[in-house]
């Protein structure tokens, strides 16, 4: 049995999964699997998989059920300790597998380890190197399109990206899997919040790097489906993690927030696409379920609650 599995999920990749592969297979570490969970791709990437990588456990979905559903399908398959998921619009350095495997494991309370994440067309900068939520309601990326001088020891985050991260897969039947709910977009915050509910940690390391396309399948930073669905889920976050006492605490940003967010996307010519995905994020969270409250988790909410006022100062002064 590996150590170690990659998840990968795969929609229309075609551009990018030959080179992510390949850079897998020439990893130091090798005591890893890899499982491609493909989500009815139809421009021949799975086709160049099933032909060029035939070590690849392939589960090939009929329709595309997004990020959420695609790596919970890929962590139940697998069997080993820990589990690294990883988009297919990336390129890794060869010991990205291993530098992710060796800072998980010297640290049982931490749930996820995001890898360096450095721009795929522009490897001067950095594209995340974790992921902050504040009091707000906004998650972003710490040290988007910084130099890559920065961010260059391992740090406490708020959330793994789940584009380039390893976990510890015993902890998804503590905390439960990733919300299919979120179809994608946030659902990695929502996971990493749970755990940290539930008193686990979320960290960076710089010594796993992984270059990024980033929007490879959407199409760019910001456009109609990311915007709809990114605010859509941002709602849904907020209502499934936080008890009535905290949201009713952190009303008043959260509604700063969402208004400074639409004029920003109105600028963009997308304001009725994040009105709209809003609008939906309520209707989603009568579906929803919110995760209960404990009161043995009392202390760690009080954490949280001081870290979204800690990254709303963080955002704010830049």
């Amino acid at each position: 049995m590996a150590l170690v599995t990659v998840v990968i999920p795969n929609y229309n990749g075609l551009k990018y999964i030959e080179d992510c592969l390949s850079s897998l297979e020439a990893q130091s570490f090798k005591d890893f699997d890899i499982c491609l969970v493909d989500n009815h791709s139809t421009d021949g990437s799975l086709e160049l998989v099933e032909k060029s990588f035939q070590k690849v456990r392939i589960i090939k979905n009929e329709v595309n059920y997004g990020f959420a559903r695609a790596v919970n399908q890929g962590i139940r398959d697998s069997s080993s300790e820990y589990v690294i998921l990883l988009n297919n619009d990336t390129v890794c350095h060869r010991d990205f597998v291993e530098g992710l495997y060796r800072a998980i494991r010297a640290d049982k309370k931490v749930f996820a380890y995001q890898a360096r994440m450095i721009k795929l067309y522009d490897r001067e900068h950095l594209d995340s190197a974790g992921d902050l939520y504040c009091a707000l309601g906004w998650a972003f990326a710490l040290g988007k399109d910084a130099d890559l001088k920065k961010y260059t020891k391992d740090c406490e985050v708020f959330s793994a990206c789940g584009g380039a991260a390893i976990y510890r897969r015993a902890l998804f039947e503590e905390i439960g899997y990733f919300d299919e709910g979120h179809e994608s977009y946030l659902e990695d915050v929502d996971i990493c919040y749970r755990a940290k509910i539930n008193g686990y940690r979320n960290r960076y390391t710089p010594e796993a790097i992984v270059y990024h396309a980033g929007s490879g399948v959407s199409g760019s930073r910001h456009n109609a489906f990311k915007v709809r669905l990114s605010s859509r889920n941002s709602v849904y976050l907020i209502y499934k993690n936080m008890p009535f006492l905290q949201l009713l605490i952190n009303l008043p940003f959260l509604l700063a927030g969402y208004i400074v967010k639409y004029f920003y996307f109105l600028k963009k010519g997308l304001g009725a696409e994040y009105a709209k995905g809003v609008l939906k994020g309520f209707g989603l969270c009568k579906k929803g379920k919110k995760y209960s409250f404990r009161g043995k988790n009392i202390f760690n909410y009080f954490r949280i609650q001081v870290e979204l006022w800690v990254n709303l100062i963080r955002r704010v002064t830049g």
